[in-house]
């Protein structure tokens, strides 16, 4: 299926487009949720299954961790072997490992659950992207990744809301069984609504893949250690400087190899690089406010799980109303200015939390708070995935949406990591007093990276419609052999 399309079949190519995106979307829905599901949850977690605040860290991070390192190859052999074959399996080893998790009876089997959750939704969600790219319009892929980026920014946001739902209604174990009837749904529609399309590289860099994956695996494994053994142990500076060696190697072995899994050209794009910086610093921001935000409603001021992820519906609701509009609004103006305007929305609105955190707030002082950090949060999902798509040729657009999300990745274990060791060296659990003591200085913290993310956004080209951006790193390059597609 081509841009160029016939006008013979339009009814088939609607229907093509309408069940990509339902596909896709239920899919992406059920992996982003499960990035922050268990945040509302982490204190019954802990009540049921023990452990300490080491453990709730990597119950997250256990999740994100092989998702970040994962990502690039998901894309790359989603290319080489047929995204819609790859996409299907991934939807399938993030469903049977939702089991898992719901099973486990140790946080070290809950871990291990979520490390294969986080392994399915590296396959599952690059290849969404590039299955919407390949079925939509150049035209209209702006509106069509702002219903992507609706889905995705309702799923993370709403984490904390269905995770408390569940937990204080059924049990915790529930928020990982919902996940099966929907990939029980979803998987057999993979193949039969679905196109399959293929990338123009038909080989398979493994010496890049792993590089990639086992640098990105050292450089996030002691991000997420750091708090728990110190940031200058030996351990974690060890980690550091495999993992920055082997990137450094991946970078040096894509230069010179004639089938890269990521060309390095790509990052002469002012609006490739940029976007994917600040991806990687809204994420920190985020999850990091949201893993301590959450446990502050709960554990300081009283609330329920349920009740805690209700209180947080004017953050969540708001990506549902606002991400689909801004998706629309980017074809038209572009998407620099709305991703820049949310992005400092969301700055505002953590810097609100910031000012106003104490023990005894009112629930109604921090509602506006929540409703900035949600607009804002929409307005940066809506148009980023065709900032990102724009900035690279159709036949790369696979690999490009692994790199964003993979930065995506990094930056939410980042956030939870370096947010939670600022919380923990500034305050604790002891009293609500330390407690707030501990959040304030974390919520500027990431209040500060949404700025930098910000002014990253300002570095970018405004293209107005999806496609190769005027800086882009192919706009001096001969055309290359369309992405092949097959029903």
């Amino acid at each position: 299926m081509s841009d160029n399309e016939p006008p013979a079949q339009p009814k088939a190519h609607r229907a093509l487009v309408v069940w990509t995106l339902l596909v896709t979307s239920a899919a992406t829905f059920m992996a982003s949720l499960d990035n922050l599901v268990v945040t509302t949850a982490l204190p019954v977690i802990r009540d049921d299954l023990g452990g300490d605040l080491a453990d709730l860290e990597w119950i997250v991070n256990g999740y994100t961790l092989p998702f970040a390192c994962l990502l690039l190859l998901g894309a790359a052999l989603g290319d080489r072997f047929g995204r819609r074959r790859i996409f299907g399996i991934g939807v399938a080893l993030f469903t049977v490992s939702s089991a898992a998790a719901a099973l486990a009876g140790s946080p070290g089997a809950l871990i291990a659950a979520r490390a294969a959750q986080g392994t399915g939704a590296a396959i599952l969600l690059p290849l969404s992207l590039t299955l919407i790219s390949a079925a939509v319009p150049a035209a209209r892929r702006g509106a069509a990744f702002g219903i992507w980026g609706a889905v995705n920014g309702l799923a993370i946001a709403s984490g904390p809301l269905v995770g408390g739902a569940i937990t204080e209604h059924l049990t915790w174990q529930w928020i990982f069984w919902l996940n099966i009837p929907i990939g029980l749904a979803v998987l057999p529609l993979v193949y039969t609504r679905l196109a399959e399309s293929h990338g123009p590289n038909n080989r398979l860099d493994l010496i890049g893949a792993v590089l990639a994956s086992g640098g990105l695996f050292g450089i996030v494994l002691s991000i997420v250690r750091g708090h728990e053994h110190g940031w200058t142990s030996g351990p974690v500076l060890a980690g550091f400087a495999v993992g920055a060696v082997l990137l450094v190697a991946f970078v040096l072995w894509e230069l010179r190899t004639p089938h890269p899994m990521l060309p390095m050209r790509f990052f002469r794009s002012r609006t490739f690089t940029a976007i994917n910086v600040a991806s990687l610093l809204m994420f920190l921001g985020m999850f990091g406010s949201i893993f301590l935000l959450t446990q502050f409603l709960q554990l300081i001021q009283g609330y329920s799980p349920m009740e805690a992820g209700l209180r947080m519906l004017p953050w969540t609701a708001m990506p549902m109303l606002v991400a689909p509009l801004a998706g629309a609004l980017s074809d038209r103006v572009g998407g620099r200015p709305i991703v820049a305007t949310g992005l400092a929305l969301m700055a505002a609105g953590l810097g609100w939390f910031a000012v106003l955190a104490e023990p005894d707030v009112s629930y109604a002082s921090q509602v506006p708070a929540f409703v900035i950090c949600g607009i804002g949060m929409a307005m940066f999902f809506a148009p980023t995935g065709a900032m990102v798509m724009g900035s690279v040729s159709p036949e790369e657009e696979g690999i490009a949406s692994g790199v964003n999300n993979a930065l995506r990745e990094v930056g939410g274990a980042l956030g939870v990591a370096v947010l939670a060791s600022v919380f923990a060296s500034q305050g604790g659990y002891e009293t609500p007093r330390r407690f707030t003591d501990g959040l304030v200085p974390a919520l500027w913290l990431g209040a500060a990276a949404l700025v930098a993310a910000t002014v990253a956004i300002l570095f970018t080209a405004n293209a107005r419609r999806p496609g190769p951006a005027p800086d882009g790193p192919l706009a001096k390059e001969p055309p290359r052999t369309p992405v092949t597609m097959t029903a």
